[in-house]
């Protein structure tokens, strides 16, 4: 069951990355961030992300210890970069709502994490997967995972021109002064 589970998670993964890359080869044609937000769109978008995770989280379970971290890497490293990521991430829905998150139009937010980073969010899921890939050293997870994190590194690639679109000179002025990850 294991080879199953990672060939998902790692075509789910490259189905999402070529959707990304499309989107950034002809953002006149992109599928994310969606054109219209419809009822299907958070089904577009949330299921392929919590199928992931999920499977990350099987497999981390599956294949336990199959990497040689030293215990004090896995608990003193995975546990806290896990942590801070889910207090980053759900802060953030929080404050953005699940709609935006997933692609339908707001306001353009450069308050809270978003004056360090243009993308916190995703930092913070990178932060979650490595972490758990370190805590349950799994190689299987580790592979689906660095799938994953090339998925959240080109995601902002192909959302910066629909913001700029979107939000026009202020996102010029907000994207001048924050970076785009740290």
């Amino acid at each position: 069951m294991q080879p199953t589970l990672v060939l998902i998670g790692l075509v789910i993964a490259a189905a999402t990355l070529a959707a990304i890359l499309w989107s950034i080869a002809y953002p006149k044609h992109r599928l994310w961030p969606p054109k219209r937000y419809t009822k299907a769109t958070p089904v577009l978008v949330w299921v392929p992300t919590f199928t992931l995770f999920g499977i990350l989280i099987v497999l981390g379970f599956m294949d336990w210890g199959s990497l040689l971290f030293p215990t004090w890497l896995r608990f003193g490293v995975g546990i806290p970069l896990i942590v801070v990521g889910n207090v980053i991430v759900w802060s953030e829905v929080v404050q953005f709502g699940i709609a935006q998150i997933g692609g339908a139009r707001g306001s353009l937010r450069t308050g809270g994490m978003y004056r360090y980073s243009r993308n916190p969010q995703y930092i913070a899921d990178i932060a979650m997967i490595i972490g758990w890939i370190v805590l349950c050293a799994s190689s299987g997870a580790a592979l689906v995972g660095f799938a994953g994190i090339a998925v959240l590194i080109a995601a902002p690639l192909a959302e910066e021109p629909w913001l700029k679109e979107q939000y026009g000179s202020p996102f010029d002025k907000y994207r001048a002064k924050v970076r785009r990850f740290l």
